[in-house]
């Protein structure tokens, strides 16, 4: 994957995770920490995880090892900075569904009642209106939570825009809260960066402890973000129905839409799980219609090569194709214009104008692929994010992220987090995976 945020323009001083003090207490974890040091399976409190993964890469920043970019690692401490049984959290959930949001929630109940000791745990409803609005914020407790983790969406509700800082902090302050959860993608993060410098304007001990979600897995230094291996599976079982219905059919194609604003991860991950796709489109690889090397010509091939074929397109893909509204949606982002019902009209235009017969499916799974509970493998990654997230706020720890950094959990600064985005390198060795399975041209154009 390739970000928008170039790595090498981030500074060692760009990854120091704010504080609120120093820790001081015991924490009940600490028996746990005893005798381990770092290895390839564990990362010491004390050690850090290098930005760079590449000999060339870190020799690049021309300095001492002490000095290269790095990240502190996640993980429980030998002292935290927040007293158990003095401390009231609370929990968000923002943004679009995402399969694990219910598994975060719970995982982030048991890890504070479990293990810390920590009794009050908030939810409030409908993700940062009900920071702002009149509705009481609901009590999470062992009970409440217990069968979450096997049902989509979230128990809390959600939804989208800004929300006023000083109105949400308010709202914190008046129910007494220590710790806050944020659960959300980039738009969700730049909000929890708010409320944190928010707190500190007021001199409020708050710590604020982002968990990404994006099914677009597009959140950048977090090598993914929960909910995506989920999503694409589901995205996976579409193309298998596409695929079925092209190739039961003299001249088929299936179409198949999959979500992926500005990323074509979803698209890409799909295609490669299925190995039954003939064309994937993304919004990191324009491409033409027309034109003998333009993508209509290549799929006319392609069906009289083989008697059919399944083309993937990500939701954001081909804008260029559009002139765009200047629509935007409630977070601000600009409305998308729908390019599966684009290629599926030009394809029949196409083949009426060559006058060849068609088998036309066009498949949109939406919303179903990010409605679905989690599979066991974000099952685990969102527990795993929850616990991480605890270890952080107790210690004190704000204005961060929790992720997996080169298969390391680590603490990742919201500005760096939302400073960019992930997306599918067209020199990496994803797409060049993708142009291998499924044989389409390196450009359509």
């Amino acid at each position: 994957m390739v970000s928008t945020a170039d790595p090498l323009s981030i500074t060692p001083a760009a990854l120091r995770v704010r504080r609120l003090g120093e820790p001081g207490i015991v924490s009940p974890m600490a028996e746990l920490l005893q005798s381990r040091v770092s290895s390839p399976h564990y990362v010491h409190e004390l050690d850090r995880v290098l930005l760079d993964d590449t000999v060339d890469g870190a020799a690049a920043r021309l300095c001492d090892v002490a000095d290269l970019p790095s990240l502190e690692p996640g993980g429980p401490r030998e002292y935290i900075y927040f007293d158990p049984a003095a401390t009231r959290a609370a929990i968000v959930t923002c943004g679009g569904l995402c399969p694990g949001l219910n598994n975060v929630i719970r995982g982030l109940v048991l890890e504070l009642a479990d293990n810390y000791g920590v009794t009050e745990v908030l939810g409030f409803r409908d993700g940062f209106r009900g920071l702002v609005g009149d509705s009481e914020p609901v009590r999470l407790t062992h009970d409440l939570v217990a069968g979450i983790h096997n049902r989509g969406g979230t128990i809390l509700g959600t939804s989208r825009g800004n929300q006023d800082p000083s109105r949400m902090v308010t709202t914190l302050q008046h129910y007494g809260v220590s710790l806050l959860f944020v659960i959300g993608g980039d738009g969700t993060l730049r909000g929890a960066a708010k409320i944190a410098d928010e707190a500190v304007r007021r001199g409020m001990r708050l710590a604020v402890i982002g968990i990404p979600k994006t099914i677009d897995n597009d959140i950048p230094f977090i090598d993914q973000s929960f909910g995506f291996q989920t999503a694409f599976t589901r995205a996976t079982d579409s193309i298998k129905s596409a695929h079925t219905e092209a190739s039961s059919t003299p001249h088929g194609v299936g179409l198949v839409k999959v979500m992926g604003r500005h990323s074509g991860f979803i698209a890409c991950y799909a295609a490669l799980a299925s190995h039954d796709v003939d064309f994937v489109l993304v919004p990191e690889m324009p491409f033409s219609l027309a034109g003998e090397s333009g993508f209509l010509a290549k799929l006319r091939h392609r069906v009289r090569r083989q008697g059919h074929a399944v083309v993937v397109v990500a939701e954001g893909a081909g804008q260029d194709l559009f002139e765009y509204d200047g629509a935007v949606d409630a977070s601000g982002n600009a409305r998308l214009a729908d390019i599966g019902a684009l290629l599926r009209q030009r394809i029949i235009d196409d083949y009426a104008a060559t006058r060849e017969e068609l088998s036309l499916r066009y498949v949109d799974p939406g919303y179903a692929i990010r409605s679905v509970p989690a599979n066991a493998w974000d099952a685990v990654y969102c527990l795993r994010l929850a616990q991480a997230a605890v270890h952080a706020a107790m210690a004190g720890r704000t204005a961060m992220v929790v992720g997996r950094w080169h298969g390391r959990f680590v603490h990742i600064p919201i500005p760096v987090a939302t400073g960019g985005r992930n997306q599918v390198d067209p020199n990496g060795d994803l797409w060049m995976s993708v142009l291998e399975a499924t044989g389409q041209p390196e450009r359509l154009f």
